[in-house]
């Protein structure tokens, strides 16, 4: 038995199979951004999804015998709330609907931010947080928010508990990035010239209540680069600042909500410097590097947790 799941964000095609031995396979490939850009319109993504998706499905499909896909899932919004909308997931969807009509399965829809969280549960190991209230940070460069998680189902609901007051870390990321001259999306450069660097950074992170201000940290880091500071040092700061920033608002949560789990998801939680002092400071759960960008493995494993609950 297998189950597929499709996603198609902002920058990134994706999709995966997962297996009844809980395996996941999954294909990916990101969207062209001319060079120098910091994002793509939405027209544009439309187009590349549409372009990529067909030779990932069947390089996925290949070896198997699709008629042993015993379910289709895909995720058709950013967030779960009522009126979140991009245009990119419509290609996914359109997709998904194809297959499953075609296969005769049940089709299933998600939120490609409930795909993070599941692909961080899945990679992280620590699928009893299925069954408990948690606190989920998806922090990308579409989504830098935290929600409280409980138990609904084979899933779960999350409702918004804090969230970024203008920029998203993994923008305020590409935006220093481009203007370091790296290649859209920066962030695996930025921290490889990060972790040159060697001495100490002071940052005050903007926190009001569980919600932060990121739009300061572009305009920081200018300063620095227009000061002569070197490429290493800048992006080190930028990354510590990113850090503290985080560290706060899961203080602010904890003294909240309680002790809860903490989960992190999104590719910017895939950054080692980020993952090392999180993990130290909260003993937090962390997607694996493969499971931590944006992907579809998420969504095939939602998909075969719903499909296996509907039989039962």
């Amino acid at each position: 038995m297998y189950t597929l799941g499709i996603d198609t964000s902002n920058y990134t095609t994706s999709a995966a199979l997962m297996n009844d031995r809980g395996e996941i396979i999954q294909k990916k490939k990101l969207l062209p951004v001319k060079e120098g850009g910091v994002g793509l319109r939405q027209s544009d993504a439309v187009f590349h999804h549409t372009q990529q998706l067909h030779s990932l499905y069947s390089e996925l499909v290949g070896e198997i015998d699709t008629a042993e896909i015993k379910a289709v899932g895909v995720s058709t919004r950013p967030r779960p709330v009522d009126g979140s909308y991009m245009p990119c997931f419509t290609v996914g969807y359109n997709a998904a609907r194809i297959i499953a009509d075609t296969l005769k399965v049940p089709l299933f829809t998600y939120s490609h931010q409930e795909g993070h969280i599941a692909a961080a549960i899945y990679g992280a190991k620590c699928e009893n947080l299925f069954c408990e209230k948690f606190i989920a940070f998806h922090i990308s460069g579409g989504t830098t928010e935290a929600v409280l998680a409980e138990p609904d189902g084979s899933g779960f609901k999350a409702e918004i508990i804090a969230n970024t007051l203008d920029l998203n870390a993994g923008q305020a990321i590409d935006r220093v990035g481009v203007m370091l001259g790296l290649s859209f999306p920066c962030g695996r450069e930025l921290e490889q010239l990060a972790l040159k660097y060697n001495g100490n950074v002071r940052v005050k992170p903007t926190i009001k209540g569980a919600d932060c201000c990121l739009s300061g940290l572009e305009n920081l880091c200018r300063k620095m680069y227009d000061s002569g500071s070197s490429k290493e040092h800048i992006s080190y700061f930028c990354l510590k600042y990113i850090e503290a920033t985080l560290c706060a608002m899961t203080e602010k949560l904890i003294s909240t909500y309680g002790n809860l789990p903490l989960l992190f998801a999104g590719g910017v939680m895939s950054n080692s410097i980020i993952r090392n002092t999180i993990e130290n400071k909260f003993g937090a759960f962390f997607a694996t590097p493969e499971f931590s960008a944006d992907n579809a493995a998420g969504i095939a494993y939602l998909t075969f947790r719903e499909a296996t609950y509907a039989d039962s």
